[in-house]
């Protein structure tokens, strides 16, 4: 089985909670960590931008992805979210297991 970091960025606190417990709920992640206080400098429609955001450390298996993201869009305010996923080469084999286990062993 494969599996992945997904960085997602949300706008606030609740946003941020709403999004992890859908994934966990729905067994797309088996952990969300939400890191406060990130700040984003970007460009969007030709102008620099910045804000504060919170961001969202999803570790999931990569056979879920597809439902991870649709469920993050179904709930995300942004017009494009960050949906950026990573994998994970290497890892403590019990815990790599453990994502496997809590993504419904997909």
């Amino acid at each position: 089985m494969s599996y992945h970091i997904v960085f997602c960025t949300c706008p606030d606190a609740d946003t941020a909670g709403m999004i992890a417990d859908a994934l966990i709920d729905r067994r797309l992640a088996a952990c969300v960590t939400i890191l406060p206080g990130v700040r984003s400098v970007y460009r969007w429609q030709d102008k620099r931008e910045s804000s504060d955001e919170w961001l969202l450390i999803i570790k999931s298996a990569v056979a879920v992805y597809a439902q991870l993201q649709a469920g993050i869009l179904t709930l995300h305010p942004y017009e494009v979210p960050e949906i950026i996923a990573v994998p994970i080469t290497m890892g403590l084999p019990a815990y790599l297991a453990w994502i496997g286990r809590e993504t419904d062993g997909r």
